[in-house]
């Protein structure tokens, strides 16, 4: 059984990882520590991520300012993709440990669109 980083934890969560192939179905705990993910059907199966190795979140933001379900953690080591019901929870949880600056919208399609035509033009010239 693995042991967690976390001496209090502030909240748990239902939850997917995506890592890897198909879904993975678990716990999200997160607390003073890090950021954990337990499967629930492998105990040795599981994400921990302290807080000082994360770099950015992603997730999505609907234009009535709902947020989306999946979101991505990017870290020194690699990136990891989630979704839970309670993502707007779980991401305001980690707001206060990472701070405000490294949880981020993702571009839109437009805005993808847009950098992508930016970035031709710069070669062209």
């Amino acid at each position: 059984m693995v042991q967690s980083l976390n001496k209090k934890v502030e909240i748990t969560a239902q939850g997917i990882s995506f890592l890897g192939i198909g879904a993975q179905y678990g716990k999200f705990l997160i607390g003073d520590k890090a950021f954990e993910f337990f499967n629930d059907n492998n105990v040795d199966d599981f994400i921990q991520i302290p807080w000082d190795n994360i770099t950015a979140v992603y997730t999505s933001v609907s234009s009535n300012n709902k947020v989306s379900r999946r979101f991505r953690i990017e870290t020194d080591k690699g990136k990891f993709d989630f979704s839970s019901a309670e993502s707007g929870r779980l991401l305001k949880t980690a707001r206060g440990h990472i701070g405000n600056d490294k949880i981020l919208k993702n571009p839109t399609v437009l805005k993808r669109l847009s950098m992508m035509f930016k970035k031709k033009n710069k070669k062209g010239v």
